[in-house]
């Protein structure tokens, strides 16, 4: 297409909203391998099948294709229809073997982030084929119809076509031969073409007897004539042997040509000249111009993939086939991928084979519920890539035990748009090669910056035009913008599931746009416009100065003037002058990021953590009313991304997408934001803004500052946070840094389990509190609790273990753990399951303790014989000097020993009333306050008759007295128990 003609399709380019009808979103067939044991098989071709008498390769046993229901074998066997093969000698033979061994180790090899990130995908064993719909040159070069995604989900499916049948004949009964394959960012034609090729080197493609596969930016780099021939020897020296029969026999041959979009093409025979000789040295791009003419090695197939602005670069009459991927356009290929990913066999990691079954099937339906609730997540997931996104976080979110430094969650992230955006330009045809990601964090992160300031996330079509057409004002600026929205708008914006919002965007993954708000500011887009002027006022007067410095100062050896040096000054001052205006930006990005971390508004929210979860696994219960006012929008990933985005290894990786953020920049940054991110952080934070805190130093990656950070906190209360084992790993590794004494620790309800106490173990052996109430800590949890105990850098003086599942077990365990320890001296067992047998136990390891000076083992279902029995050991205790025992089963008898205990005398004093004698006990509103703080969590039918058997006790004692003062503090000690009964009487309480 003319270049003029481009530039009058980029006028206006119809309506933005035009774009959600550009993703198909046909039902089509649901299709993927299952591989299970091999067995001996075929090879892959007829010519192959005659001269092999003998076979190397395997094809898995049960290999099942499942296509829309229906079933069939996948691995066909080689039909005649092909005509017998020519090459009959052994050594082509051997060497198409070796081609396929190479090509199947290669293409199976998956990146680093697949490996990275939880258990990945075989290609081999298990795979999920998207979408793929047969299209016209025609519909391409039309506009877009205005679709929502609800309407495209009711498209038929008439137009889907199958990998397999992509070079079958053509309405008009032609065979085709070249076939363009292309998608937008995210489809996934580079995972379709790698399975394609596994496909053939196991011998599930028949229809070829070789594939030779080539990747256009590997072409791109090299413009050195170089024949056909000795381009393949070149790229697989093991098909020397093979390369002279190509033209000369009925090999049936496969041409693939990986990333069109990286070639200039010129098709134009004074642009690229004809050329049918495989011999004849000519440039790669004059090869594939060739290869597509058909001039060259006219009876080879051709598949070529591109993004769909390159489409329009191969001639319509050159094309025999356009096929549109689709991506995940059924819902049902959604689950089945999250069904297959999530359940596979090392996805909860090596520890938790055993327990973890029931947690990936418990997500996969909870994953599927909110699928089906045609959530914004199923819009997000018709992109394969954020299929794989979504799996990752989860992984992230539910099995990841311990976090090394490449663990972080913006690290995944980054990894995500490496993998999608890695090398690539927005358009190969422009001199300039625009960074395809530093174009979206110029443009998208500028949409998504302007929404997070104004805390929204759906975006008009005023929204869109004011970020991306405004600055457009050259022919250059407006070719780029129409490939990015062809090639890559669809991969962060999508259009809004709402009712009454169908014609608004979001972004495709909520945490996306404030991902990419801080990649702008951190690249250090948000700049005014005098800041831009001076930028570059200052590069061209800087470049200009040390032109002119030079001359001068050869000038000045022959004239020596005086004024020269005040001139090479003044030179110098405006370059200075802007370090300065730079080094205010940084201020300002460091200032950005801590006001947007400790924002007082979202003080109370969830942890970032569990907003992920909720994003993407939804939020149980009903629904939420189409007239009900929605929640004020969160924004508190927004400063973590921008932490993370400033650690080495996310700065590497964006260097290699063209987005550079300089070490000098970071230094700055983190210098001006220590100050005023430790001082806010003094201030006492609810325990879901702390775990965000503390998740930020973990993704700022940053030791030195992390260790300032962390010691100035003395305490640390993380009290109803749902500790999963990531934030227990996030804990304990950015605790770690330092080695200084905590003076509490606060995990009051928090889910903690025995694996949990494993992972924060070197955490706890420093708190001198540890409060682990409300957790359901059974006895494995005990045994880990002993060993804390008995090490020896323990440093817990005060340990509370009330409300916890302990039992007989648990407790034997703990009390080993007394007779060891040094260090404390308050324990509090209260209501943990103890029985008589769980408190002889702890009794009979009591005498070893030279260090507890209290114990509570109230509301532990204790009878007379067990409570004597503890207040026997303590009397001899040297330190023990208080024992709680109230709300346990005691009878009469047993309250008269227990009140004749007298502190002088004994040296211990037992907790049992609120009574001492004929006077109210000193700890009589210790107890109430105790009853009053566990009341949601005990059993108020017995609450009530013990409260009910305390109010007889203090009525009794009254009675007894003859001093009218002490009258007095009965009667308003029995007013606060009869409160108190009369709310639980009526549920107030």
């Amino acid at each position: 297409m003319s270049r003029a003609v481009r530039h009058q399709s980029c006028q206006r380019w119809g309506r933005w909203t035009q774009l959600c009808g550009s993703r198909p979103g046909t039902r089509g067939t649901r299709s993927f391998y299952l591989c299970a044991a091999p067995m001996p098989g075929t090879a892959g071709s007829s010519f192959l099948r005659k001269i092999l008498c003998t076979s190397s390769l395997s094809l898995p046993r049960g290999c099942v294709r499942y296509q829309g229901g229906s079933q069939d074998g996948s691995a066909q066997p080689s039909s005649s229809r092909h005509g017998p093969s020519r090459l009959r000698n052994v050594a082509p033979s051997d060497a198409i073997k070796n081609h396929q061994k190479s090509l199947s180790a290669w293409f199976s090899n998956q990146p680093n982030e697949e490996r990275q990130f939880g258990p990945s995908f075989s290609l081999d064993a298990v795979h999920v084929d998207p979408v793929i719909r047969e299209s016209s040159l025609e519909e391409i070069l039309k506009p877009s119809p205005d679709l929502t995604i609800q309407n495209q989900l009711q498209q038929p499916s008439s137009q889907v076509i199958t990998l397999q049948n992509l070079f079958d004949v053509d309405a008009c009964g032609r065979q085709v031969k070249n076939v363009v394959l292309y998608g937008t960012v995210g489809t996934g034609k580079s995972t379709l073409i790698k399975k394609m090729v596994v496909d053939w080197c196991h011998g599930r493609l028949p229809r070829f007897e070789l594939v030779i596969p080539f990747s256009c930016e590997d072409l791109s780099q090299s413009h050195a004539p170089i024949s056909l021939r000795r381009l393949i020897t070149k790229k697989y020296q093991h098909l020397r042997d093979v390369v002279p029969m190509l033209g000369t026999s009925n090999l049936k041959v496969l041409f693939i040509l990986n990333g069109l979009e990286r070639l200039n093409l010129d098709f134009r025979l004074a642009g690229t000249e004809l050329c049918c000789d495989p011999n004849e040295p000519v440039p790669p791009s004059a090869i594939v111009v060739n290869l597509l003419r058909k001039y060259l090695l006219p009876e080879a197939s051709i598949i070529v993939t591109t993004r769909p602005s390159a489409v329009r670069r191969i001639p319509g009459k050159f094309v025999g086939r356009y096929a549109e991927i689709c991506g995940f356009s059924d819902t049902n290929l959604q689950k089945l991928y999250f069904q297959m990913r999530l359940s596979q066999p090392g996805c909860a990691g090596e520890h938790g084979a055993g327990s973890s079954s029931g947690e990936q099937e418990n997500l996969v339906e909870m994953l599927s519920r909110n699928l089906e609730r045609h959530n914004q997540i199923a819009a997000a997931c018709f992109l394969p890539s954020y299929c794989w996104l979504v799996c990752t976080t989860l992984h992230f979110l539910y099995f990841t035990r311990t976090v090394p430094p490449s663990q972080t969650l913006t690290g995944i992230y980054t990894s995500f748009l490496r993998l999608n955006f890695s090398g690539e330009v927005l358009d190969s045809t422009d001199p300039a090669n625009v960074s395809m990601m530093k174009y979206v964090a110029k443009t998208v992160g500028k949409l998504a910056y302007e929404g997070v300031m104004s805390r929204k996330t759906c975006f008009s079509e005023d929204d869109l035009q004011r970020c991306f057409e405004v600055e457009m004002k050259t022919e250059s600026e407006l070719n780029l913008l129409e490939v990015f929205r062809s090639d890559v708008f669809r991969f962060f914006l999508t259009p809004c599931v709402q009712p009454g919002k169908e014609h608004t965007f979001v972004f495709t993954i909520p945490a996306m746009q404030e991902y990419l708000a801080a990649l702008y500011v951190v690249l250090g887009e948000k700049k005014t416009l005098a800041q831009r002027v001076g930028k570059e006022l200052s590069e061209v007067i800087g470049k200009v100065s040390e032109e002119v410095t030079v001359v001068l100062s050869i000038i000045s050896k022959v004239l020596p003037l005086r004024f020269l040096p005040v001139l090479f000054n003044l030179l110098k001052i405006f370059p200075r002058y802007f370090s300065r205006l730079s080094g205010k930006e940084r201020d300002a990005i460091a200032a950005t990021m801590a006001e947007e971390l400790f924002k007082e508004e979202d003080y109370y929210n969830d942890d970032v953590l569990d907003q992920i979860n909720s994003s993407i696994l939804g939020v149980e219960g009903p629904m939420r009313h189409p007239d009900e006012a929605a929640d004020d929008e969160v924004f508190e990933l927004f400063p973590i991304f921008m932490g993370g985005l400033l650690s080495r290894r996310n700065r590497a990786i964006l260097q290699q997408l063209g987005c550079s953020i300089k070490n000098l920049a970071a230094f700055e940054i983190a210098k001006a934001m220590k100050k005023t991110v430790i001082r806010n952080s003094r201030k006492g934070l609810p325990p879901s803004e702390l775990m965000d805190y503390l998740f930020f130093l973990h993704e700022f990656q940053n030791e030195r500052f992390t260790v300032e950070a962390i010691r100035s906190l003395r305490t640390v209360n993380l009290s109803s946070v749902r500790m999963t084992p990531l934030k227990c790993s996030v804990l304990a590794s950015v605790m770690g840094t330092t080695c200084h004494e905590v003076e509490e620790l606060n995990l009051t309800s928090c889910n903690l389990d025995a694996s949990s106490l494993r992972t924060l173990f070197p955490v706890l052996l420093r708190c001198k509190a540890l409060h682990l109430q409300l957790n359901s800590l059974g006895s494995d949890a005990c045994k880990e609790i002993r060993d804390l105990l008995l090490h020896d850098k323990c440093a817990v003086s005060n340990l509370r273990l009330a409300n916890n599942p302990v039992g007989e077990q648990g407790a034997r365990y703990l009390a080993e753990g007394l007779a060891g320890n040094r260090s404390l001296t308050y324990l509090s067992l209260l209501h943990t399951s103890l029985g008589d047998r769980g408190a002889e136990a702890i009794a009979q390891q009591l005498a070893e303790n030279q260090h507890l000076q209290e114990l509570n083992l109230g509301y532990n279902s204790l009878t007379d014989a067990a409570a004597l029995r503890v207040v026997e050991v303590a009397k001899s205790h040297t330190t023990l000097d208080k024992v709680h025992l109230y709300f346990n089963d005691i009878s009469e008898d047993g309250k008269r020993a227990l009140h004749s205990l007298r502190m002088d005398r004994d040296g211990v004093r037992a907790l049992v009333f609120l009574t001492a004698g004929t006077d109210v006990s000193d700890y009589w509103s210790n107890i109430l306050n105790v009853v009053q703080r566990n009341l949601p969590f005990w059993d108020r039918e017995r609450v009530q008759q013990h409260l009910a058997l305390l109010l007889q006790d203090l009525e009794s004692s009254r009675r007894q007295t003859p001093n009218p003062w002490r009258k007095a503090k009965f009667l308003r000690v029995e007013s606060e128990v009869k409160k108190m009964l009369g709310k639980l009487q009526h549920g107030s309480l």
